[in-house]
């Protein structure tokens, strides 16, 4: 293996997932601007998600879609043509 090429200043940072507000703290060598103080009195450096394993579908186990920059709606606006044809002729 080659020496000294994994990142020596790893340290606890806290990732939030902002869909439903878990929190976790791991250790990571990422860059963040925010901190946030947890219930232990310190403060940590924090990073937040849109998505987490709390919140997908693949492990929660619902079917909900999560899309926040609209891609979901751009998709439906495209095909609504084809999804009304089709539910017609279902009908």
């Amino acid at each position: 293996m080659k020496k000294d090429i994994h990142p020596k200043n790893y340290r606890l940072v806290v990732f939030k997932d902002m869909s439903n507000g878990t929190t976790f703290t791991t250790r990571s060598t990422v860059n963040t601007k925010e901190t946030i103080e947890m219930e232990d009195g310190k403060e940590y450096p924090l990073v937040k998600l849109e998505i987490s394993n709390t919140s997908h579908p693949f492990y929660t186990g619902k079917r909900k879609l999560v899309d926040s920059t609209g891609r979901v709606d751009k998709f439906m606006n495209k095909y609504k043509k084809h999804y009304e044809k089709r539910k017609k002729q279902q009908q």
